[in-house]
C-alpha cells in the first residue's frame, strides 16, 4: 500500500529540515539550531495550522 500524498509530503518536509544538520552528542557548542533540533516540531506545527484553517474554512 502506498503512503498518502500528504504523508509523503510531510516526510519530505521533515527530511529537508534534517538535511540541514544532524545533532552529534558530545559536539555541542551551546547553540540551538531550530531547523536541525526542532524539524519534526516545526513540521507538525505547520500541519496543525493548516488543519486549523481548513476546519474553519469548511465550517463557514
Amino acid at each position: 500500500m502506498r503512503a498518502p500524498r500528504l504523508f509523503t509530503a510531510l516526510l519530505g518536509l521533515v527530511d529537508k529540515f534534517e538535511e540541514r544538520g544532524v545533532h552529534v552528542p558530545g559536539a555541542d557548542d551551546g547553540r540551538v539550531s531550530p531547523w536541525r533540533d526542532f524539524g519534526w516540531l516545526i513540521a507538525f506545527w505547520l500541519v496543525a495550522i493548516g488543519v486549523f484553517i481548513l476546519f474553519f474554512a469548511l465550517a463557514a
